[in-house]
C-alpha cells in the first residue's frame, strides 16, 4: 500500500515532524513492504514555521523577542523568495505561545500575557518582504493584540506597501460566548472571573471595534482582531500549508492517508486541519484515518467530516499519563495497531 502519513503537531510533547515520523515508524514496523510518505503540516500554530521551512527550503531568521512575561525569548522567522515577491512567514507562537509560559504561572499571566514579540517580529520581517503572514495558534496570550500594535507603532514600521495576511482556521469573532476570552481563555489559565475581566479589555479597545464582528477576530486572543485593523486580510493556515507541502499530489498517490493532532475534538471539525486533510482524501475516495493523543469525537460527527476512523493513543497505552510519559514510543505502538487493522 501506499501510505501518506500527514499530522499535526500532539500539544507540547511532538511537533509534526516528529509526528510523522514517530507514525511513519509504527507502520513500517508492522507492514515493511508498504510505502510511506511523510506530509508533516500545520495551521498557522506551532510548528508552523518548521513545516514551511522544510517544504520551501526559504531562509530561517533568528531574532530575540520580548516573550508573553516580558522576558526575552528567542524566536524564529521565515524568508521565502519566490515569483519576484519576498514573503515572510512568521509563527506568533513562537513569541506568545502557551509552551512559554510554565503551568504554574498561567493563572496569573492570563491577563496579562503580552504579543508584544509578534510585533517585532513583523518589524523585523517588515525591512525587506512584500508580504507577512502570520500564523495564528497555540498563543497564551489573550490581550486583543495590544502588545503587537505597540511594538508596531514604537519600531515606526510602514506596513502601507505590505500585504499583512493572518493564517489561521479559527473563525471566532472577537467578543461573546464564542469570542476570545470565552473560548480559549480557560485554555489559558483563566478562571471564570478572569475570562469577564478580559473580556471587557477586549470590548473596551476602540481599534478593534470596527472588525470585532469578523470571522478569525477572536484567533489568538484577539490577536486576529489587531491584524484586521492593520488591514490583515484571513487566509485558511491549513489550506496554505496543504498548497505549500504540495499535499494534493501527495494525496493523488495514495491509497491511504494518516492525520492527527494532540486531541481530536468538536474544535478539529471546525475548519481545522484534520477536515482540510480528510476533505482531500474524500475528494479521491481514499480512507483517511485520525490518530491522536485523546478523541472525543463521535463516529457519526467524524464520518460527517470525511474521517473513516479515530485511534486515541491514550487508549492504547493504558492513560493519558503513560501517553505522555514517553510520546514518541507510545504514537509508534499505536501506529502499528492502526497498519495491521489498515493495510493490505
Amino acid at each position: 500500500m501506499r501510505v501518506l502519513i500527514a499530522p499535526d503537531c500532539f500539544g507540547g510533547t511532538l511537533t509534526a515532524r516528529e509526528a510523522a515520523d514517530a507514525i511513519a515508524t509504527g507502520w513500517h514496523d508492522a507492514k515493511p513492504d508498504d510505502v510511506v510518505t511523510q506530509r508533516p503540516l500545520a495551521d498557522g500554530g506551532p510548528g508552523f514555521v518548521d513545516v514551511l521551512h522544510a517544504a520551501t527550503n526559504g531562509d530561517i531568521r533568528h531574532i530575540s523577542v520580548t516573550g508573553p512575561l516580558g522576558e526575552p525569548v528567542e524566536a524564529r522567522w521565515l524568508s521565502v523568495h519566490t515569483d519576484g515577491r519576498r514573503v515572510a512567514y512568521i509563527e506568533s507562537a513562537e513569541a506568545c505561545g502557551l509552551h512559554l509560559i510554565p503551568a504554574e504561572l498561567r493563572p496569573q499571566s492570563c491577563e496579562t500575557a503580552t504579543t508584544r514579540g509578534v510585533g517585532e517580529l513583523i518589524a523585523a520581517a517588515a525591512r525587506d518582504n512584500d508580504v507577512i503572514t502570520v500564523g495564528l495558534g497555540g498563543s497564551g496570550t489573550t490581550d486583543g493584540g495590544a502588545g503587537m500594535l505597540a511594538a508596531v507603532e514604537a519600531a515606526g514600521v510602514d506596513l502601507t506597501d505590505i500585504s499583512l495576511v493572518a493564517a489561521s482556521d479559527v473563525e471566532n469573532p472577537l467578543l461573546g460566548p464564542y469570542g476570545a476570552a470565552h473560548t480559549f481563555g480557560p485554555q489559558k489559565g483563566a478562571s471564570p472571573e478572569s475570562v469577564e475581566r478580559l473580556e471587557a479589555k477586549l470590548a473596551a479597545m476602540d481599534v478593534l471595534k470596527p472588525v470585532s464582528d469578523m470571522p478569525g477576530a477572536g484567533a489568538a486572543g484577539g490577536l486576529g482582531a489587531a491584524l484586521l485593523s492593520l488591514g490583515a486580510t484571513v487566509t485558511s493556515g491549513a489550506g496554505l500549508v496543504r498548497e505549500l507541502t504540495g499535499l494534493d499530489a501527495a494525496l493523488d498517490d495514495a491509497d491511504v492517508v494518516l492525520t492527527g493532532e494532540g486531541s481530536f475534538d468538536w474544535q478539529s471539525l471546525r475548519g481545522k486541519l484534520i477536515t482540510a486533510v480528510a476533505s482531500g482524501a474524500a475528494e479521491r475516495g481514499i480512507p483517511c484515518i485520525a490518530i491522536a493523543g485523546q478523541v472525543s469525537v463521535g463516529r457519526r460527527e467524524m464520518g460527517a467530516a470525511g474521517v473513516q476512523a479515530a485511534y486515541s493513543v491514550s487508549e492504547h497505552v493504558g492513560s493519558v499519563q503513560k501517553s505522555i510519559a514517553d510520546a514518541r514510543k507510545s504514537l509508534v505502538a499505536t501506529a502499528q495497531h492502526v497498519a495491521k487493522q489498515w493495510s493490505r
